[in-house]
């Protein structure tokens, strides 16, 4: 983890409906797929940063895409180019690529905002010559296509509404491709992640979830942003670990969804 600095917003679209995709130059960061960045508002009356995935890194620097869900990241979408904005970061862990078998076929899941880190997963294990595709769980939108497109990779999209691929839970496109695989990253929101942990479990897939929580420091001090987990953690001697620093990426046979 890196200390406190001043980013230089490099560029910003919106590319959906409260989407944005924001790019900075924060210097040299070795993000690892499934690490978040903390940004910082500049205003004193909201001291908390707010974390967001690492989507890619580029020449032009950290891509973070977020969905305008308050007043943080509501004064996020304001940024232009030029403008300066204080991050912290990478933190937390992220998903253990470094174990992965040469001739493992993963399957990186998106659902929602968690799509955008499964690019930048995508597009390292692609890089490291692992076998790789992704399923993208949209609400009715699609956004990354581009992007994600251009990894030349196997896709397979589903939608609440059948507006983008099919329409069905990102469950229902893996069956519909009949895609299985060896191991399976996932990010997304709750109902989708034990759906996947269940998928796994039923198919003796090892699986590993990135989980979305309310974080406030980000970094593991104020407990904040606690799982559930199975079994007894050896430092608090209770079911629970810290999201933002022990994950958010865990194994989902650690963890109680």
């Amino acid at each position: 983890m890196r200390g406190l600095i001043q980013a230089k917003v490099v560029s910003q679209e919106r590319i959906g409906r409260d989407i944005f995709k924001l790019t900075i130059d924060a210097g040299h960061i070795d993000a690892i797929p499934g690490q978040f960045i903390n940004l910082f508002m500049d205003d004193q009356a909201h001291i908390l940063p707010r974390p967001i995935s690492v989507c890619d890194i580029t020449d032009e620097g950290i891509v973070l895409v977020y969905r305008v869900a308050g007043i943080g990241t509501e004064s996020f979408s304001r940024l232009s180019a030029g403008d300066e904005i204080n991050a912290l970061g990478p933190l937390g862990n992220g998903f253990p690529i470094e174990d992965i078998s040469p001739n493992a076929h993963v399957l990186a899941v998106g659902g929602g905002i968690g799509i955008p880190p499964m690019l930048y997963l995508a597009r390292q294990l692609k890089s490291l010559g692992i076998a790789v595709g992704a399923v993208l769980g949209y609400r009715d939108e699609a956004f990354l296509e581009a992007e994600f497109s251009a990894l030349d990779i196997d896709i397979y999209r589903s939608s609440d509404s059948g507006a983008v691929g099919i329409r069905g839970t990102v469950i229902d496109a893996m069956a519909l491709n009949e895609k299985g695989c060896d191991m399976i990253f996932a990010c997304g929101p709750l109902p989708m992640l034990k759906a996947i942990q269940s998928y796994a479990a039923d198919n003796a897939i090892r699986a590993y979830v990135s989980l979305e929580e309310r974080m406030a420091c980000g970094i593991g001090a104020c407990l904040g942003c606690v799982c559930k987990t199975v079994d007894i953690d050896e430092h608090s001697g209770v079911h629970n670990r810290r999201v933002c620093a022990d994950g958010p990426v865990f194994d989902a046979r650690e963890v109680s969804l």
